[in-house]
């Protein structure tokens, strides 16, 4: 992937609220300050790294206000509120280079069932499989062998990685991102001890992740025994996390990598959870 920014161009992305030093480079990467080579910018995301400013070599470095340094000769720094958002904005510029958007349409090898609703700006990939009843919104895009059940939606703006599924009746949001091989509103976990035997508990609720969200790669989100599990607005999963039958996670949470939430627990608003973390 070629990147190719000028310093001017990095500046009227990140808005810096001051400028110090200057370079003709291009920029053509994007590393980490100790790693970094001319040509790239880097930044100081956290104070303890701060010695590492003054021997990187990178081009442009995004600093914080408080960050008292003069920059080499032939080194930019650009000082900004938060060099790590600074950062985003930059590499949200790069990402459709990573991810392009694909044209609208339904691919000649996907299985879309009648009444079906694909919005005309959509895009369904290669061997994806639609049922009957399922909305796909405005912009969005399934990518290969998704598959959306029987009266499920998925909303405007979504991007679903390949091997996503999303069992029936379940919703997904405006603006949400799933990636590989997680599974939304598969069976919870129920059984009754009758005579002996387990006997299955069916699960006839369903699950809604709610606009904004994203979820990382292999994860499970199960269907209600009855009523809703719920991922609230803006909440982030991190990869291998386990979301119970009936419990609701509020909004603007991050859950790590493998955190596991028992069925019908309640997470509120803002919570972290680190990596492993088990509720109950």
């Amino acid at each position: 992937m070629q990147l190719s920014f000028t310093p001017d161009e990095i500046a009227a992305i990140v808005q810096p609220r001051a400028r110090r030093g200057a370079t003709g480079a291009t920029i053509c990467g994007i590393s980490a300050l100790g790693t970094a080579r001319p040509g790239e910018l880097s930044f100081l995301g956290n104070p303890r790294y701060k010695s590492e400013v003054t021997r990187t070599k990178a081009s442009v470095v995004l600093v914080p206000r408080e960050y008292a340094g003069k920059p080499r000769s032939g080194q930019l720094f650009l000082v900004v509120d938060q060099p790590s958002v600074a950062l985003a904005r930059v590499c949200a510029r790069i990402e459709p280079l990573l991810w392009p958007a694909p044209p609208p349409g339904v691919h000649p090898s996907a299985v879309i069932a009648a009444g079906v609703k694909v919005a005309a700006t959509a895009t369904v990939g290669p061997l994806c499989v639609v049922e009957a009843g399922a909305v796909i919104g405005e912009r969005t895009h399934l990518q290969a062998s998704v598959f959306i059940g029987r009266n499920a939606v998925v909303g405007d703006d979504c991007r679903l990685m390949p091997g996503v599924r999303l069992y029936a009746e379940c919703r997904i949001g405006h603006r949400v991102r799933v990636h590989a091989n997680t599974v939304i509103g598969s069976d919870g976990f129920g059984y009754e001890l009758v005579g002996g035997r387990h006997e299955k508990v069916p699960q006839i609720g369903t699950a809604i992740i709610e606009d904004d969200v994203e979820i990382g790669a292999g994860c499970a989100v199960d269907r209600a025994r009855f009523g809703r599990t719920v991922v609230g607005e803006g909440t982030k999963i991190d990869n291998l996390v386990q979301v119970g039958h009936n419990a609701t996670i509020g909004r603007h949470c991050i859950l790590c990598g493998q955190v596991g939430i028992s069925g019908s627990a309640t997470i509120g608003d803002y919570a972290v959870l680190g990596g492993q973390v088990g509720v109950a």
